[in-house]
């Protein structure tokens, strides 16, 4: 998967199109992140302890992977790999062909 934790990234597709956050969760299996603020759902917690409190919580939920691009120096960007000179793969942004 291109995308990782911790990566800045902006939605290209959906109801969340143009929102930016940092990708907390990564889920390789599904193809879906979820980043931080963005398609928030609203939970109905029941309190689970005698001192824990219940009510409406917000939820990060995961969107596709597909529906998200990488910033890189102010700009989304596609996300390649590329062979180092020392033998490494590393991630290098389409546009630019540097070094994320």
């Amino acid at each position: 998967m291109k995308i990782r934790k911790g990566d800045f990234v902006v939605v290209v597709a959906g109801k969340d199109r143009g929102k930016e956050g940092v990708v907390s969760r990564v889920m390789p299996t599904t193809n879906q992140v979820i980043v931080d603020g963005v398609n928030v759902a609203k939970k109905h917690q029941k309190p689970r302890k005698a001192n824990e409190q219940g009510g409406i919580i917000d939820r990060d939920m995961p969107i596709d992977a597909s529906n998200v691009m990488v910033v890189h120096n102010g700009k989304p960007t596609r996300v390649g790999f590329k062979t180092a000179s020392d033998g490494t793969k590393v991630r290098i942004a389409k546009s630019t062909g540097e070094e994320i």
